[in-house]
């Protein structure tokens, strides 16, 4: 669909007043908050790596309060069996048939914790359902309810008994972003408001399901210039070439890099794509995306110094094709 103005009106105002409404269950981290609704109606999923204690549960369970939808908590253990994430078929006696019994999957807003504490055979149980939608279980499909949205999350510094996601799974992720320590103000405020222990049930729904389905529409239908598509390819090419890089940009990294440009600039009342959108989305797209060679380490080159060193690299085009 072509969006007009209106359309574009229509978003921002949503957009921003489910975002506020987040924001106060989780205080002071409006471009989190923001990130985190740019992933849902893009269709796509977040990774948060971050401490314990940050909001990061409280986030999850705001959106979807926010957006009138259902939540599931998935704590990701070793023993965690991939059956304790899509569900099993089980023999019902009195009926003679098998029927399904759906998991924890089966939710808008799906909160998978510390993935990378579970066994690689259970991570993968969710790469079929975090790219297409659905969950297959003994050679029959079953699809999730729309909009869904897996929020997973894992700690930077406590590494023992963890198994590191493998890159295919990094890429299913839309983004990855920290929701990092409150501000002096925030912090105070929750301290002052410290008898009310689930600030996210306090958030009452914004918009409906079917309203966020709408949103999705409006930004797949967001205009993107040629020279914007160009300048996004320009960058993944560049990033396969910059050094210490092993791994750069793929093409499911750059659609998802576009996708995203989409949402937020529809999410600022305009109707077009503009190269600022690109530049400013590309450390979150792409942190998770672009894989080091051992020696950057050794020499101190972090992936935030590499896609500064792209965005400085590859100019952003200053006029329309």
């Amino acid at each position: 669909m072509t969006i007009t103005n209106d359309h574009a009106v229509w978003f921002r105002d949503t957009f921003t007043a489910v975002a506020d409404t987040i924001g106060k269950a989780v205080l002071g981290k409006d471009h989190v908050v923001r990130l985190a609704l740019t992933c849902l109606v893009s269709e796509g999923h977040l990774l948060l790596e971050d401490m314990p204690g940050t909001g990061k549960t409280m986030l999850a369970r705001a959106l979807s309060n926010a957006i009138e939808g259902t939540h599931a908590r998935i704590q990701f253990t070793p023993d965690l069996l991939p059956t304790d994430v899509t569900g099993v078929t089980v023999y019902d006696q009195h009926k003679g048939a098998f029927s399904f019994h759906p998991g924890p999957i089966f939710h808008d807003i799906v909160l998978a914790d510390e993935i990378n504490r579970a066994s690689p055979k259970t991570q993968a149980a969710l790469l079929e359902v975090m790219e297409e939608g659905h969950v297959t279980v003994d050679g029959v499909t079953h699809d999730v309810p729309t909009p869904f949205m897996v929020i997973a999350t894992q700690n930077p510094v406590e590494q023992a008994g963890t198994y590191q996601l493998p890159e295919a799974q990094l890429d299913r992720f839309l983004m990855k972003t920290s929701v990092g320590y409150p501000d002096a103000q925030a912090t105070e405020e929750l301290i002052l408001g410290s008898a009310v222990r689930d600030r996210a049930s306090l958030i009452r729904p914004v918009i409906t399901q079917e309203a966020v389905r709408q949103l999705s529409q409006i930004a797949a239908g967001v205009y993107v210039d040629p020279s914007v598509a160009r300048y996004v390819r320009q960058l993944a090419e560049a990033s396969r070439e910059l050094p210490h890089v092993r791994m750069g940009l793929s093409a499911r990294g750059c659609l998802a890099l576009v996708r995203a440009a989409k949402t937020w600039a529809v999410s600022q009342g305009r109707t077009g794509v503009v190269p600022a959108d690109v530049t400013h989305l590309a450390e979150p797209l792409m942190c998770h995306r672009l894989l080091l060679d051992p020696q950057a380490q050794f020499s101190g080159v972090s992936v935030t110094d590499v896609i500064t060193q792209l965005l400085d690299t590859v100019p952003p085009p200053v006029q329309r094709l």
